[in-house]
């Protein structure tokens, strides 16, 4: 197809709004989850209502899941992408990760940035300071091995599995918010499965 269009008024603008409608597509209904597609469940229809029989450890697993609280805290460059994330843009929040600025409040530490050794003991403390369960989400080159400084710096640590246990590397520099959005369902996916953290 080849046309030129040489002037703003050779563009085809509609007269009304009902010559548009016509033209769009729909877009086909989303599916609606039930219960059943999130926990392995039992349903069981009965007059009046319905029966759901399952193992409570599913439901915890699903509800440790889909309420992980991160400890709010930069190292680093890579914070901006973590904040970036938190934003509405990308927006933690449906996932269902609201961020608390006390460690005794969260379950998820992401470590984003260059950790040196003198930063080491803290992180650790924050790590310590957590109640169970705590996961962990390495963010960026430089948490996860150092990145380019290890081998010219003396006080950059060569990775953060060094202090404390980490349970998914987000690789980047630095990884975008999508990354660390992959990163947190990854983490879901294996608090699902029932593996439990280090």
């Amino acid at each position: 197809m080849n046309f030129e269009i040489k002037s703003r008024s050779d563009l085809p603008i509609p007269s009304s709004r009902m010559e548009v409608v016509p033209k769009l597509r729909r877009l086909p209904a989303l599916k609606e989850f039930s219960i059943k597609d999130k926990i392995p469940v039992y349903l069981e229809s009965l007059p009046g209502g319905q029966l759901i029989m399952t193992k409570v450890d599913d439901v915890l697993k699903w509800s440790r899941a889909g309420s992980l609280w991160y400890l709010l805290f930069g190292l680093a460059c890579c914070a901006i992408e973590m904040m970036a994330t938190g934003a509405s843009r990308f927006d933690f929040e449906r996932l269902g990760m609201p961020f608390r600025a006390s460690p005794r409040q969260a379950d998820l530490m992401i470590l984003a940035g260059t950790i040196t050794w003198k930063m080491a003991p803290r992180v650790r403390v924050l790590y310590e300071q957590m109640p169970h369960p705590k996961y962990v989400i390495a963010m960026g080159t430089c948490t996860i091995r150092g990145g380019p400084y290890v081998y010219q710096c003396y006080s950059v640590l060569p990775g953060a599995d060094v202090i404390v246990p980490v349970d998914v590397y987000v690789p980047g520099c630095p990884p975008r918010p999508e990354a660390l959005l992959h990163g947190c369902m990854v983490l879901q996916e294996k608090i699902r499965a029932g593996n439990s953290p280090k």
